[in-house]
């Protein structure tokens, strides 16, 4: 499998490393990096101040040059009556979208041992690999640490391993 990383916006450096390494290394997947594309026009809802999640897989699925695309960027995001969404990605499909807006964000107020950019690189990895996942057809999974399992706040995936469980696992390869 190809995945094509597609960043939207001003993406860090270290972000677009974290993603790649991590879909490597649990897909064993080949990883490109598209060149950074602009905000879709459209996709800013004003009464919102968020971003149409969509219209971002809409650009990395039309842009993409992988047999899956994820579009990463720093943008808020949202998907329907949902107030925000860490990523969003149509099961079986070519195209997803991961945000990084509120997963820079200290897990534990601060106390933790690990640094806060530590815990945002853990956090960028299990998204990344999580949407990607949903685009292999893998739903979400009942194990709390699976990568797949459904994560509404940022302490949901801080719990979550950044691999696939036995089950989710035999179901992509």
């Amino acid at each position: 499998m190809h995945v094509d990383i597609v960043p939207v916006g001003d993406v860090r450096a270290e972000v677009k490393r974290e993603a790649s390494a991590s879909l490597r290394a649990v897909y064993e997947s080949d990883v490109t990096m598209h060149d950074t594309q602009s905000i879709p026009s459209g996709a800013y809802d004003r009464n919102r101040d968020q971003y149409s999640a969509e219209s971002f897989i809409k650009l990395a699925t039309r842009v993409g040059d992988g047999d899956k695309n994820i579009a990463v960027t720093p943008k808020d995001l949202f998907y329907h009556r949902r107030n925000y969404v860490f990523g969003l990605a149509y099961l079986d499909g070519k195209g997803s979208v991961i945000s990084t807006y509120r997963l820079n964000t200290s897990s534990d107020g601060g106390i933790s041992r690990r640094s806060d950019e530590d815990v945002f690189s853990d956090r960028v990895r299990k998204e990344v690999i999580h949407e990607i996942g949903h685009t292999m057809g893998l739903e979400h999974c009942d194990n709390k640490r699976c990568v797949m399992s459904f994560s509404p706040t940022v302490r949901e995936v801080d719990i979550k391993d950044e691999a696939l469980c036995g089950t989710c696992q035999r179901q992509v390869m």
